[in-house]
């Protein structure tokens, strides 16, 4: 593949956290994982090295797998590395694995994170964080007493140790608590990894409202911190669940997409573990708009030679009853789960076989009208002053069509009564902190400027001057066009593009409008002098005015509709500003 040929590849793909695979037929070069596919994989049309830009030379294609989070996928990459042994991807030493939790094949089984389980052991992971792991491991200790020592510290004790001492362990060791009800604490531990996570959250709920009742505060903090942890891994959807003695059951999920072409996605799952994902289109006649006749033609056809799973699961009951009958007949659970994790990995599926159409995308055809690769993410600019005073500009970010506020940023400018120089002034200021690599913000794909041809010069001027290369277009509010490099674009009203830049250019007028208004409030005003006006009646006369010379011009009965000025207020405030 050439560097357009994987820019073009990547502009197809989803902003979503996953797994990318570049092929050269059948044959897997290079595995990797992605927090954002169409950005990672994008980043290829320049390879770093010598070595991945043979890889991507010699690449025919790029097939990709969304996941719902950036754990899943790096659990999915290194599966799928195990599988295909890609040629190109580093291996990592030894083979590394990820940290399980393990409960020992004792008599008196003890509790313990570890990569590699003893013979016998059941083992409930992989997990990445190990961190939020052992905030929970400590939890289950905690509240269940499992013991964490060794063989050799447990054997032959006379008296219990330190962990019994500070409340991690019931000490089995010297017979505090009976075997018969240590078993069945390790019976609750194993449930809550299995997945009910209120044997173990319900207990640290009821004991962080007892300590905070007690004005036990830093034991209710304690608790509320595991009981963070115990909620998020389960929420995670990091945590696939195997039994090293029990049956590693295989489970298919399918999910079907109608848009356009009638696509199925098939999510391959061993032991709780996600291990790869297929797309498939369909033949199918134009008329079909009914998933269950979909999966019904997919199913007996893709199995037909296929190691059929011990699980499958739809998104829709597939149609036919003699297909039900066969699966059944084969050994196959058919399921259309509506909710818990079953429903979550469904629309996991869903997702992989839905692709939007840049008909359906207004950053795409935003793009394409103006010639960018991608203008998924935005970044809007405005000034805001009163009469050249409290003089300040805004920066506000949109992704993927929406406002990203933790990307907004704001800046007290020169005092100037010249919109030009401020913008000017503004946009220097966020090209200088991109270029010194002071601004922890992505690139963006295109700057918008609250203006007219005269905004958008003062800002292609600063970012000139910079060296920092962005495309940057202006929007006037009075005639709604587009002014851009090549010229002006008179859309249509209704064009979907032109509403998302209506919406970053009015966000970023918003917020330098509520950013002017604070530091205006802190600017003295000829207000401050006149008797009865304070500062919150100051607030509502600027508001409402805009200015002090918005004010000067009011007449007095214009005056009396604001909030706090009376009749004799009103007469101060005319006589002191005529």
């Amino acid at each position: 593949m050439d560097d357009d040929a994987v820019r073009e590849r990547a502009g197809d793909l989803p902003r979503d956290p996953g797994v990318y695979q570049f092929l050269d037929g059948d044959a897997v070069l290079y595995v990797g994982k992605a927090v954002d596919l169409r950005d990672r994989v994008r980043s290829y049309a320049d390879p770093r090295s010598e070595r991945i830009r043979r890889m991507v030379a010699r690449a025919e294609d790029i097939e990709t797998a969304v996941t719902d989070t950036e754990s899943q996928a790096l659990l999915l990459e290194a599966n799928l590395i195990k599988r295909h042994q890609p040629r190109y991807n580093v291996r990592l030493k030894d083979d590394k694995s990820y940290p399980l939790v393990a409960l020992s094949a004792h008599p008196v089984p003890r509790i313990q994170i570890t990569r590699s389980p003893e013979d016998g052991a059941t083992a409930f992971g992989p997990f990445t964080d190990k961190g939020l792991l052992e905030t929970v491991v400590k939890a289950v200790r905690s509240v269940y007493g499992l013991r964490g020592c060794s063989d050799h510290k447990y054997a032959n004790r006379d008296r219990p140790c330190l962990d019994y001492d500070i409340g991690i362990c019931s000490a089995p060791c010297t017979e505090e608590i009976d075997r018969e009800s240590y078993l069945g604490d390790v019976e609750a531990v194993e449930r809550f990894f299995r997945g009910e996570t209120g044997i173990l959250a319900d207990p640290l709920r009821r004991e962080m409202e007892a300590a905070a009742q007690s004005q036990e505060y830093e034991r209710a903090a304690n608790c509320r911190d595991m009981l963070d942890a115990v909620e998020r891994l389960h929420e995670s959807g990091d945590a696939a669940v195997h039994d090293a003695e029990g049956e590693r059951r295989r489970t298919d999920v399918l999910g079907v997409s109608l848009a356009e072409t009638p696509t199925v996605a098939v999510l391959h799952a061993e032991g709780g573990q996600l291990l790869d994902r297929e797309r498939h289109t369909l033949d199918a006649p134009d008329n079909t708009d009914d998933p269950e006749q979909v999966l019904g033609a997919f199913i007996p056809q893709y199995y037909a030679d296929r190691e059929r799973p011990d699980v499958l699961l739809c998104s829709d009951r597939p149609a036919g009853e003699t297909l039900e009958t066969w699966l059944e007949t084969v050994g196959v659970d058919l399921r259309v789960p509506g909710t818990g994790r079953e429903a979550t990995l469904v629309d996991l599926a869903l997702k992989n076989a839905s692709r939007a159409t840049p008909a359906d995308d207004p950053m795409g055809a935003l793009a394409a009208e103006l010639g960018l690769e991608s203008a998924d993410r935005i970044e809007g600019f405005d000034v805001s002053h009163a009469q050249g005073r409290a003089t300040v500009g805004s920066n506000v970010c949109f992704v993927d069509g929406d406002p990203e506020k933790s990307g907004y940023r704001r800046k007290r400018l020169s005092d100037r009564n010249d919109d030009y120089e401020s913008m000017r002034e503004l946009v220097r200021w966020r090209a200088e902190r991109a270029v010194a690599g002071r601004d922890d913000r992505p690139a963006p794909d295109l700057l918008l400027i609250d203006g007219g041809e005269g905004q958008r010069e003062a800002a292609t001027d600063a970012l000139s001057a910079v060296g920092w290369e962005v495309p940057v277009v202006a929007l006037a509010k009075a005639e709604e066009r587009v002014i851009a490099a090549d010229g002006i674009h008179d859309w249509p009203s209704d064009a979907t593009h032109l509403h998302l830049l209506q919406r970053v250019r009015d966000e970023a007028h918003r917020f330098a409008r509520t950013y002017h208004e604070t530091v205006r409030d802190e600017v003295s005003t000829p207000l401050d002098s006149i008797p009865g006006v304070g500062p919150e009646t100051r607030k509502h006369l600027l508001g409402r005015f805009g200015s002090v010379s918005g004010v000067r011009n009011a007449s007095r009965e214009e005056l009396r509709a604001v909030p706090g000025v009376g009749e004799q207020t009103a007469e101060r405030i005319d006589t002191n500003l005529s």
